[in-house]
């Protein structure tokens, strides 16, 4: 950060001296007052005869929305205090666009992490539904986020144009030059800094690299083409259309590299898992998917994922690779904070753990646009403010049963047989003052099971007096000698409250509230057939560390009898005496027993990312003992004829795969912490008064992210930047909040006031340049470019320490400047150019200063690419950091090609070199 002081004063420096030579006198200025709309085509272009004027008064225009302060030649005391009143009016305007880039940001952060779901396949035809990103992150990083991070200079380009008449403008491509050049070689080389001695960053995906470094050069060599070389000084629309649409063609081949779509088909493609690590790859065809289950730690769970979890998994579709990583952070985070600290329980670390996810997690360029523009203007820093929120709200969670009574089932599943008569089902209370009466209502539904026929009706009112904590609703249950499937029915409770005959309530604050599980699901087992023998699923997941496996095997549709049933396991990759212990016997079900469970003892080799199975196989069940002996009477003669109708089989999963892994809980606890650290949610807002609470709090800005560390007291700056910048905060407040229309509301109605904003900019910067004397090129590629690239300069330096990779400093700075122009020159020229045709005459722009711009930053950004591709060599090890000498010398070498960069450019514009 102490870079940039030492840049301002070589801007000055380099602005008096520009302001003393004769050419650049400030005293006398001239107000042009012809109509722009009369000459359409002669004030800025070129000549008929080809040849550029270099007149020795800077000439004022009136701007888009400001005027020229009047008088035009005051004394020099009042000249200088004008200037002085642009400046800083210029960089108030600058820091308005910052908050609501902000803004922007955020919302462009929410839109690209929306999500879909896919159903991914195993190599074992074992299948899931998992979520995956809708956006490509390449495709998003050269669409949105390059958007988001060159906005101003974009819609100042195109403002510019409109704005003036369809005139080719001088502000907008100049800044768009000007900035690309201060990315180039002041981010890069601030970048490359910044890195601790002997730490290196290297760039992980070249593929994309490449084709944004080469668009990022061919785009300011197709721009001096057209200015200068296909069609001097005029600009075609067939040009200006080109230049438009090599921006799809630069996101469609990124996105093709990034895929490798030259190297893998990419039509009717689906997801499944890598055989090695469960990656998420892409394969073709669509299986239809199967019911899975998985079992940790003894615990047995339906709908395919581990007990309280959801039966999806978030995933990345990015690459597997990234998804792998992302998981693998989180359990090296948990098992490192584990290690540190042996003396904190599990929900200790997993607020740690919540905290050093988020700083050390994969960000966005969004991510990093928002938090070096909170942290600048006094708003705190974005994960520390997460967290600690976070953690009040699992404290608030714990803290609300000291007040608030918590009513639900016991548990959400019941079965019985259907001989039983009747079923007592546990209602409980937990927490509480325990001096209030509840009353809750209960009503039994139908499902598979019919009121009057398999049970009888219920309804009724429960009542916990003061320190009861458990009732009980019982229903009756009908008994026939009809062999039918098993049924169910439902239990619900409903209507919490506090007196009898009053309506839904518990007060404010509420004094109790009903949760999870609110629904209990009860199953009629018949008891009129031998029964059907299976495992309740398919596949099992067993974590290496259970001991002994405890393995369910029910009896669906009828329970008559005594019935055998042979078992054994088989090897799969998991070897007997190795992963597991071999079992075999039989299991035997009495009369109206419907489950017993068999037992394997699993071996614990302490393996990461263990993934082993073997085999449970059910045999043929044998028929011991009917329900019926003796003389039978009439009656049992009768029963031994139905049960007769159904022998004991085996059902739909008679063998049973087990697959050895890691523990569920530990999963369990991964699975939370990457939802609980999306970084989308950490930027979205919710509602304006969240927004409004956020604009007048100040919070702590820049600090060491030790893993963590509280947050600390805000400083003088804080205040001061909080200060300055809390009239654009609760401006800007007004915005929607990034959560309506999916972040659509907030982006739409953001870029429309970054366009006004950008409106105001180009006016003050052309009013400042004229003021002290500098011509439009100079003031955009120097001021203008400088104001704009702040916030990308300070998010790029906090990606550069603590990404592990490059590819967010040095690949987002080669794909947003090829962006700037295919999407701000290409756009502006493009509705010019097709303006002035349909008018017929042509659209001219001057390609004296601004081609000269374009080909020295055209040179100077080859040779930037040669000096990083050489330092990928293993002496220094990366493209930012590296030895100390290496590491400096890099960063003066590309801070001095900005300063020639400048100095080259301010010359030509004065005529004191020949430009074209």
């Amino acid at each position: 950060m102490g870079l940039l002081p030492v840049h301002l004063s070589t801007l000055l420096l380099l602005s008096f001296l520009l302001l003393v030579h004769p050419c650049t006198s400030i005293t006398p200025q001239v107000l042009e007052r012809a109509s722009v709309s009369e000459q359409p085509q002669s004030s800025g272009n070129t000549t008929g005869s080809g040849k550029r004027t270099c007149p020795g008064v800077v000439v004022c225009r009136p701007g888009i929305l400001l005027p020229v302060w009047l008088p035009l030649n005051p004394p020099l005391g009042e000249q200088a205090g004008r200037a002085v009143v642009y400046f800083l009016c210029l960089v108030y305007i600058f820091l308005g666009v910052s908050v609501i880039a902000d803004r922007f940001m955020a919302s462009i952060e929410v839109i690209t992490s929306q999500e879909k779901e896919v159903t991914i396949t195993k190599p074992n035809g074992e299948t899931t539904v998992t979520t995956v990103r809708i956006w490509n992150e390449t495709v998003s990083n050269l669409t949105l986020m390059a958007l988001g991070s060159s906005a101003p200079e974009i819609l100042l380009s195109v403002i510019e144009v409109v704005g003036h008449n369809f005139n080719a403008g001088v502000l907008g491509p100049s800044t768009i030059v000007g900035s690309a050049a201060f990315n180039m070689f002041v981010i890069i080389g601030l970048c490359v800094w910044v890195i601790p001695n002997g730490e290196s960053r290297k760039i992980k995906h070249l593929r994309v690299f490449f084709i944004t470094a080469f668009w990022s050069i061919f785009a300011y060599i197709w721009l001096y083409l057209i200015l200068a070389v296909i069609s001097p000084g005029i600009v075609e629309v067939w040009e200006a259309a080109v230049t438009l649409l090599y921006f799809p063609v630069c996101v469609i081949l990124a996105w093709i590299a990034d895929r490798r779509l030259l190297f893998y088909k990419y039509m009717h493609k689906r997801y499944r898992a890598d055989k090695r690590h469960g990656i998420v790859v892409e394969m073709e065809g669509d299986l239809p998917p199967k019911a899975i289950d998985m079992i940790m730690d003894g615990k047995l769970s339906d709908g395919g994922a581990c007990p309280g979890s959801p039966s999806s998994v978030t995933a990345s579709v990015q690459t597997g690779s990234e998804l792998d990583q992302s998981k693998d952070q989180v359990v090296h985070i948990l098992k490192d904070l584990k290690e540190k600290h042996p003396d904190k329980d599990l929900d200790q670390l997993i607020e740690m753990a919540n905290y050093s996810s988020l700083v050390h997690q994969k960000k966005s360029r969004a991510f990093r646009r928002v938090q070096a523009t909170r942290m600048l203007i006094g708003a705190g820093n974005i994960l520390k403010k997460h967290a600690a929120e976070h953690a009040r709200r699992s404290a608030g969670q714990e803290a609300d049963k000291a007040t608030c009574s918590h009513i639900c089932f016991e548990s959400a599943q019941y079965q019985c047989t259907e001989n039983c008569g009747s079923l007592s089902l546990g209602v409980i209370l937990e927490g509480g003052t325990g001096q209030n009466t509840f009353y809750v209502d209960y009503c039994t539904e139908n499902g598979s099971a019919n009121a009057g026929a398999d049970y009888e009706f219920s309804k009724g009112t429960l009542v916990f007096k003061p320190g009861e904590s458990r009732n009980e609703i019982k229903v009756g249950i009908l008994d026939d000698d009809i062999f039918e499937e098993d049924e169910h029915f439902f239990v619900r409770l409903q209507n919490l409250r506090l007196e009898e005959g009053a309506t839904e309530g518990t007060g404010t604050p509420p004094k109790g509230r009903l949760v999870e599980p609110l629904n209990a699901t009860v199953t009629i087992l018949d008891d009129d057939h031998a029964g059907i023998f299976t495992f309740g699923q398919r596949v099992l997941r067993v974590s290496e560390s259970t001991g002994m496996l405890a393995v369910t095997v029910v009896r669906n549709s009828g329970s008559r009898g005594t019935v055998s049933v042979p078992y054994r396991t088989e090897d799969g990759s998991a070897k007997a005496g190795v992963d597991y212990e071999h079992a075999g016997g039989e299991l035997e079900f009495t009369n109206e027993k419907t489950s017993q469970i068999l037992q394997v003892r699993i071996i614990n080799v302490e393996e990461y990312e263990k993934q082993e199975n073997f085999f449970i196989v059910l045999e043929d069940p044998k028929w011991l003992k009917r329900g019926v002996s003796g003389n039978p009477t009439p009656e049992e003669e009768e029963a031994r004829r139905i049960s007769e109708m159904g022998k004991p089989v085996l059902g739909e999963h008679s063998t049973l795969e087990v697959i050895i892994e890691e523990s569920c809980e530990f999963k369990n606890t991964v699975d939370k912490l990457l939802r609980d650290t999306n970084l989308a949610v950490v930027l979205s807002t919710h509602s304006w008064r969240e927004q409004f609470i956020g604009a007048v709090t100040v919070s702590a800005g820049d600090g060491d992210e030790d893993e963590g560390q509280e947050q600390r007291m805000p400083s003088c700056f804080d205040y001061f930047m909080h200060i300055l910048c809390v009239f654009w905060k609760i401006l800007f407040a007004c915005v929607p909040p990034t959560q309506y229309w999916n972040g659509w509301a907030c982006f739409i109605v953001s870029i429309s006031v970054i366009g006004f904003l950008t409106a105001i900019i180009g006016d003050l910067a052309s009013h400042f340049g004229c003021t002290v004397g500098l011509r439009d090129t100079v003031t955009a590629v120097v001021f203008v470019a400088l104001g704009t690239s702040v916030p990308d300069t300070f998010a790029s330096k906090v990606a550069a320490t603590q990404d592990q990779y490059a590819d967010a400093c040095v690949g987002n700075v080669t794909g947003s400047n090829a962006v700037n122009v295919f999407l701000g020159i290409g756009v502006a020229w493009s509705i010019a150019a097709i303006y002035w045709q349909v008018k017929g005459k042509v659209f001219r722009v001057d390609p004296g200063s601004l081609a000269f711009s374009v080909t020295l930053f055209t040179i100077f950004a080859f040779v930037a690419m040669g000096v990083l591709m050489l330092r990928r060599r293993p002496s220094i090890g990366g493209e930012l950091g590296g030895p100390r000498i290496a590491k400096v010398l890099t960063s003066l070498f590309l801070f001095g090609l900005w300063f020639l960069y400048i100095l080259f450019a301010s010359l030509e514009a004065y005529c004191h070199i020949k430009g074209f």
